[in-house]
């Protein structure tokens, strides 16, 4: 029954990261207004707007005017669902899983609207920095987390190291590389890990953004100077650097 909820839970949480994304870009209100397809523009009522069951009862269809729904939108109440369990199998019933499943949840949004349209919301990461670091005066929190001091310290590294390489690469080659929400993003990571978090992720996300743009380069498809979404790598590598976290730790101590 725990995990029947937890499931449900997901599932819901997951649908109202979809509003979010697809509304936020927009600077359109995310609890303002009843969800509407985006093709018809007709509002979709509750039986349609089931996560995930809803989709496949309307074989990926709009009710109304009959056009394709992505299927990113059941992409993302799925993986919503997925963190969901995952965090509870982990954590129980506990504060620790409660601010997880806060953070998957931004992580997911950030992580579609960066794919897409290039921006990190500030409302989110401004948002996640603060909890990140108000937790951390909890001294009963989960040793996952960090005491304050080295929460603050990882905050402004941080944004700091992601920062300065935008300064300098901006002096040398005269144009915009990374953009500011980088930056945030890796201080919402190092108010939340703390600072030994920071290194690890910063090589992690950027192997695995020069792994993902290898094969568009090799084509031709690509030049070095293209734009691309660093965000998604980042909580790529932030997954991984938690996971992995005991090991990466071991390299230091």
């Amino acid at each position: 029954m725990d995990y029947l909820f937890v499931i449900i839970l997901g599932g819901l949480w997951g649908s109202f990261a979809n509003v979010c994304i697809y509304r936020m870009p927009l600077n359109k209100g995310v609890v303002s207004g009843r969800s509407y397809c985006p093709k018809c523009k007709k509002q979709i009522t509750w039986k349609d707007n089931i996560p995930i069951i809803s989709y496949f009862l309307l074989n990926g269809k709009c009710r109304k005017c009959k056009k394709p729904i992505s299927s990113q939108y059941t992409l993302i109440e799925f993986l919503s669902i997925l963190f969901f369990t995952i965090i509870y199998f982990l954590y129980g019933t506990t504060l620790t899983t409660l601010l997880l499943m806060i953070l998957s949840l931004s992580f997911i949004i950030i992580f579609f609207i960066d794919l897409k349209h290039f921006i990190i919301p500030n409302e989110i990461t401004f948002s996640m920095m603060a909890l990140g670091f108000i937790k951390s005066f909890d001294p009963n929190l989960n040793s996952l987390f960090p005491n304050y001091i080295n929460s603050l310290i990882g905050g402004l590294l941080g944004y700091g190291i992601i920062w300065s390489i935008i300064f300098f690469y901006k002096q040398v080659r005269k144009k915009e590389g990374m953009g500011l929400g980088d930056a945030k993003l890796f201080a919402v990571i190092g108010f939340w890990f703390g600072w030994l978090a920071i290194p690890f992720i910063i090589f992690l996300s950027s192997i695995i953004a020069l792994l993902s743009v290898v094969p568009s380069l090799l084509k031709n498809s690509r030049t070095m100077s293209s734009q691309i979404p660093f965000g998604p790598h980042i909580i790529i590598g932030t997954l991984i650097y938690l996971f992995f976290e005991n090991s990466f730790k071991s390299l230091l101590f």
